[in-house]
């Protein structure tokens, strides 16, 4: 009902283009407005002032040779001071910027490395701002900014990628379990002969211990018994000891222990009484 009446309403971050019998003749605002059809006046078309984003995806290859894709962003939007450049002067807008983006990124990408890429990645996404803030702007188009999203590689070398990062930390993993087993071997090997050390003081002192009180004794058995010499007193030591040991044994009811005598004239002594006893078993058998 409008058009036909001759009014038209422009929405909020949108302008009309208005022509007279297919010749340009303003840039309508947003609201109301008077476009008498009868008179030749028409509207063109609608230019949108909101940002926009395309995304680019573009295959390239680096300086070491390895194939990849370059996903870019651009967010960009039409100048409403330059509303007609925009309308008229670009047929496909999404397909220039694309054309653009790809010839910055096939410039700019094959000069690094594959590592550097990556940590490149605000380098290459200010090389393709620049480049079509400069060539856009003749056309009417901002570039309100461009992102590098993602760099991915093929995948084959994405899998050998993760395999050497892999075999890496193996590697330092190996390095720090070798590390924590001679530590600790270190510290058994010190803790062992901390052990031993002790224990040698311990025997040491023991024996001191003996030979301190088994002086005593031979000095306090001669001052009271005249006459006795100190082989009389040590024989008479190790009798009480002998004593002393038959008494712990057999005073367990459990004791296995079997007393043979030694030294080389007892071997002879054992075998004869062995080979005596076989004789009276034989005897006795018949």
């Amino acid at each position: 009902m409008g058009l036909a009446l001759g009014c038209l309403q422009v929405e909020q971050s949108t302008v009309a283009i208005r022509e007279v019998f297919g010749k340009y003749e303003d840039v309508l605002e947003p609201g109301c407005h008077c476009v008498p059809w009868f008179m030749g006046r028409q509207i063109a078309g609608y230019l949108s002032l909101r940002v926009q984003q395309l995304d680019v995806h573009c295959e390239t290859k680096t300086k070491d040779n390895v194939f990849v894709t370059v996903v870019a962003s651009v967010q960009f939007r039409a100048m409403a001071e330059k509303a007609v450049d925009a309308f008229y002067k670009l047929t496909n807008t999404r397909e220039q910027i694309q054309a653009y983006v790809f010839d910055v990124i096939r410039a700019t990408v094959p000069k690094m490395e594959l590592d550097s890429s990556f940590e490149q990645k605000n380098d290459i996404a200010k090389a393709v701002e620049e480049e079509l803030e400069k060539a856009m702007s003749a056309y009417g188009y901002e570039i309100v900014q461009t992102l590098i999203v993602d760099i991915e590689p093929d995948e084959h070398v994405k899998r050998a990628m993760n395999e050497i990062n892999a075999a890496a930390r193996l590697r330092l993993a190996a390095n720090e379990k070798a590390e924590a087993e001679k530590i600790l071997y270190i510290k058994r090997a010190e803790g062992d002969a901390e052990s031993k050390y002790l224990a040698g003081l311990g025997i040491a002192r023991q024996r001191q211990a003996i030979v301190d009180g088994l002086r005593d004794s031979v000095v306090a058995f001669a001052e009271n018994v005249p006459g006795t010499s100190s082989k009389d007193v040590m024989d008479m030591v190790l009798v009480t000891q002998y004593f002393d040991t038959l008494k712990e044994i057999g005073a367990s009811s459990k004791s296995n222990s079997v007393f043979v005598p030694h030294g080389p004239g007892a071997v002879k002594d054992i075998a004869s009484q062995v080979r005596e006893g076989l004789l009276q078993g034989n005897v006795a058998g018949r």
